[in-house]
């Protein structure tokens, strides 16, 4: 049997999680459209500088500074390359923080679907509502 879609997609975020270079948390995003995917992301630091994994975290007010979140690298992606993500769907293997979610919207992506509830912004599920933005957590599938 093959693996539902939505899944797939879910797992390929999950792989991408694998990279990530923050100790605090791994998360992976996938920007998919018409079944394609357009772009990946994951937690790290911006090119060039050093990674959480070697020198340790800088945090402020609780937060890593250091790390530009999954979503945001998936989205920053597409605009470095010149592609649209207008009507596309992100997957991302934790709930976006706020700041995300309001990059997602801005970026025209009509659905979210998480995996891992973290942290889920009371504001944020309002945006998406108001954007009409659909947000879908996957359940896990037995194998």
């Amino acid at each position: 049997m093959r693996k539902p879609w939505d899944h797939y997609f879910m797992d390929m975020a999950k792989m991408v999680a694998t990279r990530a270079t923050c100790n605090r948390l791994r998360v992976g995003a996938l920007i998919v459209r018409d079944k394609r995917t357009i772009a990946s992301g994951y937690n790290g630091s911006v090119s060039g500088d050093v990674h959480c994994i070697d020198v340790g975290c800088k945090v402020v007010d609780g937060h890593c500074i250091r790390t530009i979140h999954a979503e945001s690298n998936a989205i920053l992606q597409c605009a470095k390359f010149g592609v649209s993500t207008e009507g596309a769907f992100i997957y991302v293997t934790h709930f976006p923080c706020l700041n995300c979610s309001k990059q997602i919207i801005q970026a025209g992506i009509q659905q979210v679907i998480y995996e891992e509830e973290y942290r889920i912004d009371p504001y944020a599920l309002e945006l998406f509502a108001q954007a009409g933005v659909s947000v879908t957590q996957l359940e896990q599938i037995s194998e």
